[in-house]
């Protein structure tokens, strides 16, 4: 956006006008008005959001700020900058970055709310151990001690258990609000300790898509980039010109990069695709909406593929210079006839739609695919996503500005990477299989062997499906640590709790995950009470291990763990010195920029990379920073090209009972009678997560639809509403104010067979057990679906305030045995119910 485009307002203005932009007005009106406003007034004059705009606060001397800090906002991954006002050391206002041509200034509803998080009488300020009651038991006491006692507890734990020759017996899970780079502190912990279990949130998440991406193409990433191309000085996702959305509800997940691409598409007339069983606000923006039955995405996509692949659809010349294996690809999909109008009985959606829009995806370029949780959340993702990459090679929208793959996932950019460890580490068994959340069969049944201490910085008990098997693990479980900011449900099951700081009280970076993009955030406040940053925690760990450690000397652990690391600046430092790609994403060059740097980003006088594997000479330097082995190749394969089907891609994968070119299949629950999926016994080598063993499975067996004789219906979790972020923003005022009551979307026709009206507190029943809600009757769902947002929870305070219910976690309807086997995702996007009047 040039100067001249860009709309100048008054400080106080432009909070106001945030306000209203992702508030008040729908996306359709704020469109509406700003084109409006467009068309009236030259380039060269300012637009006013409100004619009638003053400015109170200036010269006020009780609120005029003497300090603004550029900080972030951490609840989504729209990479919101937020300039953050004090006065005498407060937090007085929290607006946006107006010279962020993505951001635009605005933030939505939960950018203020980090503040809430400061300034919160729930706040855990000092650590605490267990005194006495039952694990789980919400009257468990516990009572304050000291730093040094609590890391000693913590560390003489593991040293027993290492001792005895059960490291492999200790674990931690990481999660999405870590500041970055403390993964790979914890990653060095394990490995000095002798443990091959540190895992991180990506079966509860997004770990698929990054799979899957970097099977195809070479990279697990997220393609594609906001805004201008710094190398070709050209509009990247803004220039598209259609959009594929799957299973993705931007407009309440990611508002502000969202709010970007409307606002692009108004000058592109892009057209938008929103492919989701149920209406959101997303959906409500596109031009057309398509609701297939939940968990056949992957029959869709193959049909897509099936009619651009026989009706030469594709791009010929591409694929006949990048891409390998669409000769397979092309008599794969023929000798399963996954034509459209076999899709259509699979999916419910129409042949004619489906053809319609592989056509339309096909023949417009660019065009750019989107998904998110909706597909992450199958037991199929992996496949599916794959599938979905293969569509975006075929048609040439891979590697070129405005197109891609962009997937949400979890990945960090490249790892960030620590110097050696100075030191002879043990030798490490295998890892646990990766999800369903293992950790809880792990301990009960105590195969393939038994957990006995874990460190979480996450909230299992929200997080894991099957949660009543889960709690029932936790409390039988010998040792576990909870780090967090708020006593939540998995904190009464703790032998140990640690206080962590909020995104206001640490100086640290904060990610873009979608485009791998990069700001640097100051600290704001000092940090409540005694709270830590998560990495001064390790840090500190280390060094009291270090005092306990009869096996190694002190220096082996110290050395290892600096103290001058706590300085995030050169923690960083160290960081961009020993990883490949990132030399140029310095602590200064963050700092002076408004907007965000992509990765990667190999020196100072490099752009960043928006589109990856764009035929560019900034994208072959910065794949050659990566690693030594791609000079010259476009495509990160070992081929240097897409790779759809290789022999060595089928020999890997088939040995988790997987193949190079997917099938269809789906979940069992899934009302109807398909192709599913069955686990067996045996624990094999994950193809896609090699560190880790899995569930080998075999796909194929017809699914018998006795569930829905007493289950008719299918439920999906998800995102309750823009208000919240996970169950973080249920500890907020304005969370529990706005949405603190959970409202169950079910279709009228489906209500009315069972005598539920609007607003009547209802019960949700699955094979698993039952949880409490309020029926929200919505027109907008399909009539054999409904869906229950989640991570409400039984721990969340708040509720105290408004009077809302304490909520059992929805994940106590789903079964954690059905689940990606590959990337280990949940499968929280399908499961049988009932529900009836409470």
């Amino acid at each position: 956006m040039t100067s001249k485009g860009r709309k100048k307002t008054s400080r106080r203005g432009f909070l106001q006008g945030a306000a209203i932009s992702t508030a008040a007005l729908s996306a359709a009106e704020l469109l509406k008005k700003e084109v409006a406003d467009a068309a009236s007034i030259g380039d060269d004059q300012a637009i006013p959001l409100q004619s009638t705009e003053f400015d109170f606060i200036q010269k006020s001397a009780a609120l005029e700020p003497d300090k603004i800090v550029d900080s972030a906002c951490q609840f989504c991954n729209s990479l919101c900058r937020l300039k953050v006002h004090l006065k005498d050391g407060r937090i007085i206002d929290v607006l946006g970055e107006p010279n962020d041509p993505v951001q635009a200034g605005g933030f939505c509803i939960k950018g203020p709310m980090m503040t809430q998080l400061v300034y919160n009488r729930f706040r855990l300020k000092s650590p605490m151990k267990r005194v006495s009651g039952n694990k789980g038991d919400s009257n468990s006491k516990f009572e304050p001690i000291s730093w040094d006692e609590a890391l000693s507890i913590i560390a003489s734990k593991f040293l027993a258990l290492r001792d005895a020759g059960e490291a492999r017996a200790i674990a931690n899970k990481t999660s999405g609000r870590l500041p970055r780079g403390t993964g790979s502190l914890v990653g060095r912990y394990f490995s000095m300790l002798g443990s091959p279990n540190n895992t991180d949130v990506g079966p509860v998440c997004n770990d698929a898509g990054g799979n899957a991406l970097a099977w195809t193409f070479g990279l697990g990433n997220f393609t594609n980039g906001y805004g201008i191309d710094d190398a070709t000085k050209k509009e990247d996702l803004g220039s598209a010109k259609f959009f594929l959305f799957l299973g993705t509800n931007q407009a309440e997940t990611h508002p502000v990069t969202f709010a970007y691409l409307l606002r692009s598409r108004v000058q592109t007339k892009a057209k938008l695709v929103v492919i989701d069983p149920r209406l959101t606000p997303t959906g409500a923006q596109a031009d057309e909406w398509i609701a297939p039955k939940p968990h056949t995405d992957l029959a869709l996509i193959l049909a897509m593929l099936y009619h651009i692949v026989t009706n030469n659809l594709y791009d010929a010349a591409f694929v006949k210079e990048w891409v390998l294996g669409f000769d397979e690809l092309k008599n794969h999909l023929k000798s399963f006839s996954y034509t459209p109008e076999w899709a259509a009985i699979v999916t419910d959606v129409p042949a004619l739609k489906i053809k319609l829009l592989a056509e339309a995806y096909a023949k417009t370029k660019p065009a750019a695919i989107f998904c998110n949780a909706g597909i992450s959340h199958q037991l199929g993702a992996f496949d599916t996503y794959r599938c979905l990459t293969f569509l975006a090679a075929i048609t040439g929208n891979i590697g070129i500005n405005g197109g891609g793959c962009n997937f949400m996932h979890n990945t960090w950019p490249g790892e960030l990477n620590l110097p050696d460890i100075i030191g002879k580490t043990p030798s490490k068994d295998i890892a646990l299989p990766v999800g369903p959340d293992y950790f809880a069969e792990s301990i009960i049944s105590g195969e393939p062997y038994q957990l006995k201490a874990i460190v979480t910085q996450g909230n299992p008990l929200l997080a894991c499906s099957d949660t009543i098997k889960v709690q029932q693990a936790y409390r039988q479980l010998e040792f576990y640590v909870y780090t967090g900011l708020f006593m939540e449900e998995s904190a009464y099951y703790a032998d140990i709790i640690l206080p962590v700081t909020s995104g206001f009280e640490m100086e640290t970076v904060y990610m873009r995950r979608d485009d791998r993009a990069i700001r640097w955030q100051k600290q704001v406040v000092t940090p409540v009470g005694e709270s830590k940053p998560d990495w001064h925690i390790w840090i500190d760990l280390a060094h009291a291990t270090a005092k306990l450690d009869k096996r190694n000397p002190p220096e082996y652990w110290r050395d290892n763990f600096p103290d001058s690391w706590k300085d995030y600046r050169q923690l960083w430092a160290t960081f961009l010195t020993n990883t490949p790609g990132m030399g140029g994403m310095t602590q200064q060059r963050l700092s002076q920029r408004t907007e965000p740097l992509r990765w990667p980003c190999p020196t100072v006088d490099h752009p960043g990379v928006s589109t990856l594997y764009l035929d560019h000479a900034s994208w072959y330097e910065a794949a050659s920073a990566l690693n030594p082995n791609n000079v010259g190749k476009r495509f990160l394969t070992p081929s240097g090209k897409v790779e759809i089907y290789t022999q060595q891609l089928q020999n890997r994968l088939a040995e988790s009972g997987h193949s190079a070119l997917p099938n269809f299949y789906t979940h069992p629950e899934v009302t109807g009678k398909h192709p599913t999926i069955e686990y067996t016994s045996e624990l094999v080598k994950n193809p896609v997560n090699p560190q880790a063993l899995t569930q080998n499975i075999k796909l194929g067996k017809i699914s018998s639809g006795e569930v829905h004789k007493e289950y008719p219906l299918m439920g999906m979790t998800g995102r309750p509403s823009v208000v919240h972020f996970h169950s973080i923003t249920q500890w907020t005022y304005t969370g529990k104010q706005m949405n603190g009551v959970r409202l169950v979307q079910i279709h009228p026709e489906a209500a009315k067979k069972v005598g539920i009206k609007n607003g009547d507190e209802i019960i949700v029943e699955s094979p698993r057990g039952s949880i409490i809600g309020t029926a929200l009757i919505w027109s907008g769902i399909r009539e054999d679906t409904i869906f229950i947002p989640g991570w409400f929870g039984t721990g969340q305070k708040m509720a105290e305030e408004f009077g809302t219910p304490y909520y059992e976690s929805v994940n106590i309807l789903i079964d954690k045995q059905y689940y990606d086997n590959l990337s280990g995702q949940q499968a929280f996007k399908c499961f049988a119910c009932r529900v009836k009047k409470a």
